[in-house]
């Protein structure tokens, strides 16, 4: 089972995979922007957009079966996906390979993703940079706002603005998993 938890830059998503693990100790923890960032050291990403690679695509879809498959556990994977081209060829090598996808995506406010975004920091030793991260990531927000009406139809909408402890009992319970601690 892969439970996937989507959303703007912002809404939660790696919060709420970090409450669930600690209540699905069993569960594994997939971030497919690691192999963004092992692709962005391989080649040159001309969008600025990993995701608009095919190889990544490919090898998101094809490690998450693979995780699935050779540990048989469940698999929690924080990642803002949202053009449904995309989705489809992700989520379906994973409907191929019999893996049941559990889809979840954070509903936050434009002014809350815009605060919490504010919040954080990207790259500490270097400003710039920190910045530069900012805007492209507030510059996704009306993309991943609009995406709500493209997404999979199987897919759960959560109110991302609740306590991840509270969003985490949905998602279980959602899935049938017993809660943990």
């Amino acid at each position: 089972m892969l439970v996937w938890v989507n959303g703007a830059f912002g809404s939660g998503k790696s919060t709420l995979v970090d409450e669930l693990r600690r209540r699905w100790p069993e569960a594994l923890v997939y971030d497919p922007e690691m192999v963004g960032y092992v692709l962005r050291e391989i080649v040159e990403v001309p969008t600025g957009d990993f995701q608009d690679l095919r190889l990544w695509r490919r090898q998101v879809g094809d490690l998450a079966v693979g995780l699935v498959e050779e540990y048989r556990r469940p698999v929690l994977v924080p990642m803002t996906l949202v053009n449904p081209q995309y989705a489809g060829e992700i989520f379906g090598v994973l409907e191929v390979a019999g893996v049941t996808v559990h889809h979840f995506f954070l509903q936050v406010s434009r002014e809350i993703l815009e605060k919490r975004i504010d919040g954080r920091s990207f790259t500490p030793h270097d400003p710039e940079q920190d910045e530069r991260v900012r805007r492209w990531c507030k510059d996704r927000i009306g993309p991943c706002t609009a995406a709500v009406d493209v997404l999979p139809d199987n897919t759960v909408f959560l109110d991302g603005e609740l306590p991840p402890r509270e969003l985490a009992g949905q998602v279980l319970t959602h899935i049938g998993a017993a809660p943990g601690r």
